[in-house]
């Protein structure tokens, strides 16, 4: 099979695009034909050498495709099924297998695109909002990076689950329209602007309630001072690279919260949770109200194009790769 394979860590350089061996899934795991995936900024972060991976390896967290083998215990699924899955062995590939846990059949109406851009972002958004950052009906949320594959999709989410007003923030002024198209009611350029004071001035002077930050360092430190009184911080990356200090004495007087969250250790540690999760976005998703953004999509072969957008800081939405 065709693949993109990370030789060694470091640049785009070191992706290349050749043959290799094609997968054979275990007694619980689907092959999977794949026809679309995404990339994530944590395919950028494992390309450093950061999320633990050894070269050489195939990228790619999600896949949207096709399941044309399984595995002899595999009970939930067979060929022909048209799916979404978080595989084991990569997704930068024409084929990738799955554990059946991890594994999901898509709605008839779903198309690969919508169904390629998915998982991470519909997955993610609703946990850190309905699961961690408990957000409840007529509270205020504040989104970093709103623009981007996961804040595009927290944003309409939010709306959907009640929140009475949705802020977001910006790293750059082209970014701006992005966070209101996906439905933001106020956001802030942080090139231009010092978000804290202005979420402050959003809110009357409260704060937002729950907060999705996935920069971390001097952002997670300001977010607190933006944070109303009962409200959680939900911190769930560092992609600014820097990490934030908080003080014991912020939080036990205000009933504020620090809480952090990981989507990978929970795919690896807890993935019956899943469960309940896929069948909650997948039911927006048929109600309309879940909808993906799609910023930028490349052929296979170009993943490496796709990789340097996305470290420049200048896409917004999902970054998709055509398979097929």
């Amino acid at each position: 099979m065709k693949a993109i394979i990370v030789e060694e860590f470091g640049s785009t350089d070191h992706m290349k695009y050749i043959e290799w061996e094609t997968p054979e899934p275990a007694s619980h795991e689907v092959l999977i034909q794949v026809e679309k995936t995404s990339v994530n900024f944590a395919d950028i972060k494992g390309r450093y050498g950061k999320k633990g991976a050894k070269t050489p390896y195939i990228p790619g967290l999600d896949l949207a495709g096709t399941v044309v083998w399984t595995g002899e215990g595999v009970t939930k699924f067979h060929p022909g099924q048209r799916v979404i899955a978080f595989p084991s062995s990569g997704s930068y590939a024409e084929f990738a297998v799955a554990d059946e846990q991890l594994t999901f059949a898509i709605p008839e109406s779903m198309d690969w695109s919508t169904a390629a851009g998915f998982p991470v972002v519909s997955f993610t958004s609703y946990q850190l909002l309905a699961d961690v950052g408990r957000l409840q009906p007529g509270e205020t949320v504040l989104i970093h990076a709103a623009a981007g594959g996961i804040g595009t999709t927290a944003i309409k989410l939010a709306k959907r689950l009640g929140a009475s007003q949705v802020i977001g923030t910006v790293s750059r002024a082209e970014k701006i329209k992005a966070a209101y198209q996906a439905g933001a009611d106020h956001v802030i350029c942080m090139e231009s602007e010092d978000f804290a004071p202005v979420v402050t001035e959003y809110t009357g002077g409260l704060g937002a309630d729950v907060i999705l930050d996935s920069i971390s360092g001097e952002v997670s430190e300001k977010s607190l001072s933006c944070l109303a009184p009962y409200g959680r911080l939900v911190h769930f990356g560092n992609a600014g690279g820097k990490a934030g200090h908080f003080k014991t004495s912020d939080l036990h007087a205000s009933c504020r919260s620090v809480l952090g969250f990981s989507f990978g250790t929970t795919r690896k540690k807890r993935p019956h949770l899943l469960q309940n999760t896929a069948s909650k976005v997948f039911s927006l998703f048929e109600e309309g109200v879940l909808t993906i953004e799609i910023g930028n999509r490349f052929p296979l072969e170009q993943a490496a194009a796709a990789h340097d957008l996305i470290e420049s800081r200048m896409s917004t939405g999902k970054v998709l790769l055509d398979v097929r």
